[in-house]
């Protein structure tokens, strides 16, 4: 049964990465390199992403993903995030300003699932151990941020940057946690994209915390 129910979704998930794929294949390479803060290697026809700390290179104009040692990227989704992300960056740099999930355009029509999806998913896997939250983002090369009772500022893509920030509960209250992003996310993705976003970075988290 899971291994069906794995595969279906699997056959769901490449449905947009194949999508983005025969779009990207219409855009400027050096462009998309360039409104984004990546390179583009145009001997090699690859464009090189930073995705929470790992090397990747994007084939062009197949759309096709590769880690740092040559293996061919799974996981469909991040593929198809780093496809959007290379498609509609329109070159804005980072600010020093951080904005909620709510304060990005459409953010209260689907914050219910991003919530469900990210937020209470990051407390409830390092409200009880901020030790291994501390860890993670030490591994990361995280800057650290006075929030809450450990908070990290990291590179999800290049341009890119996400607040993580964790409450410990206690008796009276339960864990909490909240995700922020630079403001200059409105100029690279949608709401939809950063409920991906939260979801494919907190699971990096838990990798690098529980190695």
């Amino acid at each position: 049964m899971d291994s069906r129910i794995n595969a279906d979704k699997n056959r769901k998930d490449k449905i947009p990465y194949d999508h983005y794929r025969n779009l990207f294949k219409n855009f400027d390479p050096g462009e998309m390199a360039e409104n984004t803060g990546c390179t583009f290697n145009k001997d090699a026809g690859e464009i090189s992403v930073k995705l929470m700390g790992q090397d990747l290179t994007v084939k062009y104009p197949s759309g096709d993903v590769y880690s740092k040692n040559g293996t061919e990227i799974e996981s469909y989704p991040p593929k198809t995030l780093i496809l959007r992300y290379l498609i509609h960056g329109r070159g804005v740099k980072p600010s020093d300003k951080y904005i909620t999930y709510r304060e990005i355009n459409g953010g209260n029509v689907y914050y219910n699932n991003f919530y469900g999806r990210c937020i209470l998913r990051l407390s409830r896997k390092f409200g009880g151990d901020i030790e291994k939250f501390r860890n993670a983002f030490e591994k990361l090369g995280a800057e650290k941020v006075n929030m809450g009772d450990a908070a990290y500022k990291f590179q999800f893509l290049n341009n890119i940057y996400i607040i993580f920030a964790i409450w410990e509960g206690d008796e009276e209250f339960p864990p909490s946690s909240q995700i922020l992003f630079n403001k200059n996310v409105l100029f690279y993705f949608t709401a939809e994209d950063l409920a991906v976003i939260g979801d494919v970075a907190i699971g990096s988290v838990i990798k690098l915390a529980f190695l």
